[in-house]
């Protein structure tokens, strides 16, 4: 039951992401000839758009985590009653009458491709943190806080090209 929603969900963040990454090779030339990149509001932008995906794919995969933690702890409860035993389920919003032994078999099943849609969201969630290391190295992106042994007259003047558009393309953006 909950396979399709989750797969759906993932079709769509896979298609937000290709969405953006050809989105924003697209907008690198938009002044004639030159060849300028993205200015620092589109870069922040699009930085937080994917550390909010990340924590997006982090959360629901803290949810089937409790989950399987749920189903495990129902399937321990259910292995030492009679199979024969009368039990109810929950199948979409509607509570069904069931034996034990036709219950036991689809949590057991259940549990088992939660599992894999969180190993699913694990794999996701590593790939998205490389490309986000990757286009912080890029847009040379710094975190509020980080790298805080740096002097302050050099954050503050690189903050001050970034902000104020300056032509230089090394210049970091910094984020909080």
């Amino acid at each position: 039951m909950l396979l399709p929603g989750v797969l759906l969900s993932n079709a769509l963040t896979k298609m937000a992401a290709n969405s953006s990454s050809t989105g924003s090779k697209s907008g690198t030339n938009t002044s004639g000839g030159k060849q300028s990149g993205p200015s620092a509001e589109q870069v922040v932008s699009t930085f937080q758009r994917m550390r909010q995906e990340q924590r997006s794919m982090a959360s629901k995969a803290a949810e089937l985590e409790m989950e399987i933690n749920e189903h495990s702890l129902v399937i321990d409860t259910l292995k030492d009653v009679d199979p024969s035993r009368k039990c109810f389920r929950l199948v979409g919003g509607v509570l069904v009458e069931r034996t034990v032994k036709e219950v036991l078999p689809a949590l057991e099943t259940n549990k088992e491709q939660i599992s894999k849609i969180i190993e699913s969201l694990n794999t996701q969630m590593q790939s998205k943190g490389r490309e986000l290391t990757e286009y912080r190295e890029r847009y040379n992106i710094r975190l509020v806080g980080e790298g805080e042994g740096d002097t302050q007259g050099q954050s503050a003047a690189s903050s001050r090209d970034s902000e104020g558009g300056g032509s230089k393309t090394g210049a970091g953006v910094l984020v909080s």
